[in-house]
């Protein structure tokens, strides 16, 4: 089996040869750093996406270390890796289902073509391996073939399904979906909801009922609100989640499509900015290409040599 820190380094490819290139030329005629080397630092921190913020304060703090003496691209490297794991925190471990909390609800949300559906699939599979018992729910009934696709992917992964006809109420989904979880003793529940369009009032009010309904059938419930990211959009995904945070209260992402980037960086400037753990790294298309996110197989994925 391929371990998880071979699949991210795998999926950080683009980013990564793109970095660590323009890196070697910055660094290729001089020993000693000055500021057009620190400049071009910088562009390219902030091409990879990690946002300004964080390209300046890692280059405020080279500066403080370096400026006085050699240096070359090791040494550069060495402090990235450094500052880019303080930008983290360290425990983000995947929670453990506990006998109070069961079913242990994952309410999943994001905007259409974010490959939400698919990392459900994913989720869904990854638990059941792990042993427990899984059921999905299926509240976007808003497209016709949401269930169609959630089916599939139920199968794929041979966990049950809960669902409604197209136009059903979502929330009335949800509660069936609590009430089968409950009957049938499952220890995980993953309720899909619709795509939602993050500046559209009228879904963003269905996404809090939809919350509101979880809550009231088990109180603490749902125990976790997964938001699910495309890395390929880069900074716009920020303010999206900032949306989806300040209606149902973000707890963790799942970020999809970090395979198919160059810019990478932005899972930095997602955590830097947001401060919400980033717990799920999709990085191919099979049921086995989910990762748990570890900030330290991050970095060195991100700054290693093939």
């Amino acid at each position: 089996m391929v371990q998880s820190s071979e699949k991210l380094k795998k999926g950080l490819s683009k980013t990564r040869k793109g970095f660590l290139n323009k890196l070697t030329t910055v660094f290729s005629s001089k020993s000693k750093l000055d500021e057009e080397q620190l400049e071009s630092l910088e562009e390219i921190l902030i091409e990879s996406d990690m946002g300004v913020d964080v390209a300046f304060q890692i280059i405020e703090d080279i500066k403080e270390k370096f400026s006085k003496s050699n240096s070359n691209r090791d040494d550069v490297l060495s402090i990235l890796k450094k500052e880019l794991i303080h930008v983290f925190p360290l425990d983000n471990t995947i929670p453990v289902v506990k006998n109070n909390f069961k079913p242990y609800v994952i309410m999943v949300i994001g905007v259409n073509g974010t490959g939400k559906t698919t990392l459900i699939g994913k989720l869904a599979h990854y638990y059941k391996n792990d042993g427990k018992k899984v059921l999905l729910g299926c509240s976007d009934t808003f497209r016709a073939a949401a269930a169609e696709q959630l089916t599939i992917w139920s199968k794929k992964a041979g966990v049950d399904l809960v669902k409604h006809s197209a136009g059903a109420d979502p929330a009335s989904v949800a509660f069936d979906a609590m009430d089968a979880a409950v009957a049938r003793k499952k220890d995980i529940l993953i309720i899909d909801t619709a795509g939602r369009l993050h500046n559209k009032k009228g879904l963003m009010e269905e996404l809090k009922k939809i919350h509101r309904v979880i809550g009231k059938r088990m109180q603490g419930a749902p125990q976790e609100v997964l938001l699910v990211m495309d890395a390929s959009i880069g900074q716009n995904g920020i303010s999206q989640a900032r949306v989806f945070t300040d209606a149902v209260g973000v707890t963790d992402i799942g970020l999809t499509k970090l395979d198919g980037t160059a810019k990478g960086g932005i899972v930095v400037a997602i955590q830097k900015k947001l401060n919400i753990p980033i717990k799920w790294v999709g990085v191919g298309e099979t049921i086995e290409d989910l990762v748990k996110f570890n900030v330290r197989e991050f970095v060195n994925g991100l700054l290693e040599e093939d």
